[in-house]
């Protein structure tokens, strides 16, 4: 995984495609050390998707639901009873955003299941959300500025494999400087 930090030249640059990387904190809320793909960014506001924040819970009931594991991940706090889906390849409806030239998102959750019972879609190139992550109209970029967010291009990176709290570590450890004392820090910084 080769991991760029983003040097940010004027207001209106987007951060569609990267990857924002929370600081530390003690909050303990679900950005705490989270990895959130930014799948769109503009003048009015942002959206983006948590890759590493699992739901074990939903995860289970889905897999005992279709009888075969799928994982399903906290999106972000928003609309959590929306449900959003990462594809790699080709894309199998016309409603979707196209991500980049490898990845998809949709909401075509009766497309995607169909697909994926029928054997046309594997479950691998699938990664499954409950709500997502928003800004309203320059309020991602005031958190950049307060540094709440490191905003990183990642190369290699497979929206879609499981992917855990170990992710946030990885991409701070291959930051290095500064990231190297973030990625080593406890969970609750204030026990340090």
């Amino acid at each position: 995984m080769r991991v760029l930090p983003v040097k940010e030249t004027a207001m209106n640059y987007s951060y569609k495609g990267k990857i924002l990387i929370s600081t530390p904190d003690v909050s303990g809320d679900i950005f705490s050390r989270s990895v959130v793909l930014m799948v769109d960014h503009n003048e009015s506001g942002a959206f983006g998707l948590i890759l590493n924040k699992k739901n074990e819970d939903v995860s289970r009931g889905v897999a005992d639901l279709f009888g075969f594991k799928v994982e399903v991940y906290e999106g972000g706090p928003v609309e959590n009873d929306k449900t959003f889906f990462i594809v790699k390849g080709k894309a199998v409806n016309e409603f979707h955003l196209k991500i980049n030239d490898e990845y998809y998102l949709t909401e075509d959750t009766q497309t995607i299941i169909e697909e994926m019972i029928n054997n046309r879609l594997d479950v691998h190139n699938v990664k499954v959300f409950s709500g997502y992550s928003g800004w309203a109209a320059q309020q991602l970029e005031n958190e950049v500025k307060r540094k709440f967010w490191t905003v990183v291009d990642i190369y290699d990176l497979d929206y879609t494999l499981s992917n855990d709290h170990n992710l946030w570590k990885k991409i701070m450890q291959n930051l290095g400087g500064e990231f190297l004392i973030w990625a080593n820090a406890p969970e609750d910084v204030s026990l340090n």
